[in-house]
């Protein structure tokens, strides 16, 4: 007993005088190694400046996708879309019916190539905006999603010219004005590239893997992935890839397959393969004469004079020229298969999603915004806080908001997103217990040296409710919780995507049913709440000596209570498998976003829902949305609801995550030109027909974005409430 009364008075030291991470500096933060990709004896690319210059080139190619979308066209203002136009799905991840018909949004209009104004928002309303209990105003479960393709089923490409496929095309039964066919709308707004090669997984639900297996989003959990290499001269042979800290590529090689974001049903890697390989990078977009990545491998055909659309090279050049030769020499017909009564495919062809994953992940690794106010200021040595003289004095009382209403204990690390696993253990190693500010203050948001993928944590219920979580992932009740399963959804095999579900089966014994790196070395005595204590008193939510106990194998250095250095036996784990102690809060947790850029990033939440941050702040202030069992325990942002300086020192603080060289595109956030579906001529009433790949589709309208260079553009990005009409 007086080892309990240790334990807690420990940890009321703890938030007595700790109040969690203070924002970092990302210029303190290191990109997670992938061992074996650039390193080694037998790397996998053999020139790193050509693979990133081949992966920007393929993020902007309106040529990768079916019919005109390129990842930049979701992607392209400050690594975001804010686009107004033709953007809302009716939310069809959701289980329930609504999800398949569009509602009409708050200014009574809505539907397919509606054009947002800043009467739409935001979708879920009170009447107090602060008192989640004075009654709903207005409730819509449509998202704010990215305007994507017609799709249709693949037939065939040209190895040669024109941007679309070959599909045969039929209207889609949702995405139509008057029985005329519009482009599909993804049912998740599409957040920042910027600095996502931090986060541990990608995606909003976490299903883009850790590790890259070449061929898949789904790492090791995917039994048929491999690569094509060559092993001699009239050999090759399909081995397991497995590159760690390689969330980006799993990312990457999903969108150009997705039959709503980028493709045509059925296409394959290596159809786009045979699409791009003999052609030229950015075919029908001009390059900048002085774009940071190209100029200076002198692979621009522009000259300051006359911007020019392409570069001077074929794709199949910049493979040979980045990777390994064993992945693309083999020139005998190989196991390689193909389309029937259609040319098999090469070993090139064949591996194009690992050189596409790949080539990706090099560049937008590139894309690190750390020179934001919040990363130049001085700093103050006590407090590790930066100086009010430098980012002004309403920014330095935002600090103090943040901390008060428990938003660093989620927005934590120098990416502010504790989604940043391994780089926040990097910096935790690096630095020290304060290396995110002073009394150990990581340690409160569950951030350690160790990198723990699950942690267990309070949700709605309070402290005698806590539960098993993703590290990084919460339910804070932004929609209605059928409306999207988030991670507590499954893979393409029918497993769940969630480590929290993992770890259960982890501690029951079930280790076939671990599917992910991670999920065995979870040390318990770091989760927030604990999950057992070395004490014979029976708890409802915790494992205890009556229950049965087990040294946690994976280590104690360091922990700060000693009766929290338990796991529960195999056989205590099995017999509470569905119960209280190993609850989860998975359904309805999304990765929480990174806060940097912020300002230019909206519109806001995994469902596009909130136009402004004012709104977002709000949100806060009442606790949510929508009540559940698994909402987070720390929703309830209490100095916000009744203060209105504090949530405009919040805001003003928010806008000190912004780096000036997003704002205007300068290196290395420049980019080709491009050309972005921007809905369609009409309106939501009626659309033009007569689109060139179908009579029956509507005609696009365009969003050009100009070819900018290094030094770039004199005009800043917007924030997506200024391109709302009102």
């Amino acid at each position: 007993m007086n080892k309990l009364i240790s334990g807690y008075l420990l940890v009321a030291t703890q938030i007595a005088f700790a109040h969690g991470p203070v924002p970092s500096p990302l210029t303190d933060a290191a990109v997670p190694p992938v061992p074996g990709l650039v390193d080694g004896p037998d790397p996998i690319v053999v020139d790193k400046d050509m693979a990133i210059a081949l992966g920007k080139a393929l993020f902007w190619d309106v040529n990768v996708g079916s019919d005109g979308m390129a990842c930049g066209s979701c992607h392209f203002h400050a690594g975001a879309d804010v686009r107004v136009r033709h953007q809302l799905n009716p939310g069809d991840n959701s289980s329930k019916p609504s999800g398949q018909i569009f509602n009409v949004t708050a200014s009574g209009l809505g539907g397919a190539n509606h054009t947002l104004n800043r009467d739409d928002f935001p979708f879920h309303r009170f009447n107090n905006p602060f008192d989640r209990n004075s009654g709903v105003a207005f409730s819509s479960d449509d998202v704010v999603g990215s305007s994507g393709t017609f799709s249709g089923e693949f037939t065939g490409v040209s190895r040669l010219r024109g941007i679309n496929d070959e599909c045969s095309r039929e209207a889609d039964p949702v995405f139509h004005v008057n029985n005329v066919g519009t482009r599909r709308v993804v049912p998740r707004n599409a957040p920042t590239v910027i600095n996502a090669v931090f986060n541990h997984r990608n995606f909003w639900d976490g299903r883009a893997n850790d590790i890259f297996n070449g061929s898949s989003p789904w790492g090791n959990r995917d039994p048929d992935a491999g690569v094509w290499v060559k092993v001699s001269a009239r050999k090759v042979k399909k081995q397991r890839l497995s590159l760690e800290n390689s969330s980006l590529a799993s990312q990457a090689i999903a969108p150009p397959l997705n039959s709503v974001e980028m493709s045509c049903r059925n296409r394959t890697w290596p159809d786009i393969g045979r699409k791009l390989l003999s052609r030229k990078p950015l075919q029908y977009q001009k390059v900048h004469h002085e774009d940071s990545v190209f100029a200076p491998l002198n692979l621009t055909l522009s000259s300051p004079e006359s911007l020019q659309p392409g570069l001077n090279t074929t794709y199949k050049d910049m493979v040979k020229k980045s990777f390994n030769q064993k992945y693309w020499s083999f020139s005998r017909t190989g196991p390689f298969g193909g389309r029937p009564g259609q040319q098999a495919y090469d070993q090139a062809e064949a591996n194009f999603s690992m050189f596409f994953g790949i080539a990706l992940q090099l560049y937008q690794a590139t894309l690190i915004s750390d020179q934001a106010p919040i990363d130049t200021c001085p700093r103050d040595p006590a407090t590790f806080e930066p100086l009010a003289e430098c980012i002004g004095e309403s920014a330095k009382r935002g600090i103090a908001v943040m901390e008060l209403a428990h938003c660093n204990l989620c927005h934590a690390g120098p990416t502010l997103s504790t989604a940043a696993v391994v780089t926040n253990a990097m910096i935790i190693d690096k630095l020290g217990p304060n290396g995110m500010g002073p009394f150990s203050g990581a340690a409160s948001a569950g951030i350690n040296k160790y990198g723990n993928t699950v942690t267990r944590d309070t949700t709605q219920g309070g402290l005698s409710s806590p539960k098993l979580m993703d590290f990084g992932y919460f339910n804070t009740g932004v929609a209605d919780p059928d409306g999207d399963p988030g991670v507590g959804g499954l893979d393409d095999f029918g497993n769940p995507l969630s480590l929290a579900a993992q770890y259960v089966e982890y501690l029951a014994g079930e280790t076939d049913k671990v599917l992910d790196e991670g999920v065995t070395t979870n040390r318990a005595c770091d989760f927030i709440a604990p999950l057992s204590l070395n004490i014979p008193i029976n708890f409802g939510d915790m494992f205890t000596t009556l229950d049965g106990l087990i040294p946690d194998p994976n280590g104690t250095e360091g922990c700060l209570i000693e009766t929290r250095n338990y796991i529960p036996t195999v056989q205590a784990a099995q017999a509470h498998k569905n119960g209280p102690k190993l609850g989860l809060a998975t359904k309805a947790a999304f990765k929480v976003p990174t806060l940097r850029n912020i300002e230019l990033t909206g519109p806001y939440m995994h469902n596009g829902s909130m136009a402004t941050l004012k709104e977002v702040v709000e949100f806060y202030a009442r606790g949510g949305n929508f009540d559940n069992p698994q909402l987070h325990g720390l929703q309830v942002a209490l100095p916000l609801a009744n203060n209105v300086q504090a949530r405009e020192d919040l805001i003003a603080l928010l806008k000190t995550f912004t780096d000036e060289r997003v704002r205007y595109e300068q290196a290395p956030f420049d980019h080709p030109e491009i050309m972005i579906p921007n809905g369609h001529v009409g309106d939501r009433d009626f659309v033009t027909a007569g689109h060139p790949l179908h009579a029956e589709w509507a005609k696009d309208e365009f969003l050009v974005i100009p070819a900018v260079g290094a030094n770039g553009s004199i005009e800043p990005l917007l924030p997506f409430e200024a391109l709302l009409d009102d």
